[in-house]
């Protein structure tokens, strides 16, 4: 048995602790925003926030989040369902393309923002090169961090 906070609801989970917290999520917990990708922690398509800190779930056994909290894609909403800035701006700027690789880039993008309000390209492409768009919506990403940081106005906006 493993006790952690997902989301921030007190769970408890029967798995052999070396489980990676990717499948506990996914297959016990059925919350399937958290992606599987390659298996190995290179493409962040599984990240999720262990104590606030972006990790790779298809890596990191669920023994590591004993008396931890864990926070999904599904986990970042308001209480009443309301969007974060991060996902508002995803949909204002039209980031994804084919989706896949989303929930974990919205999930690095959120720890940036949290750390670094107003973070320079630099920073942006720091802190978002450990996840990678197989459709290469990168400058999009960029843009959508800037527009939930408001260096940027939204398209939208400018449109107007």
């Amino acid at each position: 048995m493993v006790s952690f906070t997902i989301n921030g609801k007190p769970t408890t989970v029967e798995a052999d602790p070396a489980t990676p917290i990717l499948w506990v999520v996914r297959e016990k917990l059925g919350m399937t925003g958290t992606k599987f990708g390659c298996g190995i922690a290179q493409c962040g398509a599984c990240t999720v926030h262990l104590d606030g800190q972006p990790i790779r779930s298809c890596s990191t056994p669920v023994s590591e989040a004993e008396g931890k909290a864990i926070t999904t894609i599904e986990g970042i909403a308001g209480p009443d369902g309301e969007l974060s800035r991060i996902q508002q701006a995803w949909i204002s700027e039209q980031v994804p393309q084919c989706g896949y690789c989303q929930s974990g880039q919205i999930m690095a993008a959120t720890a940036l923002l949290r750390d670094i309000p107003r973070p320079t390209d630099e920073q942006i492409d720091a802190a978002m090169s450990g996840n990678i768009c197989r459709c290469g919506t990168y400058v999009r990403i960029r843009r959508a961090i800037k527009v939930a940081a408001g260096i940027e106005p939204t398209s939208t906006e400018e449109a107007a």
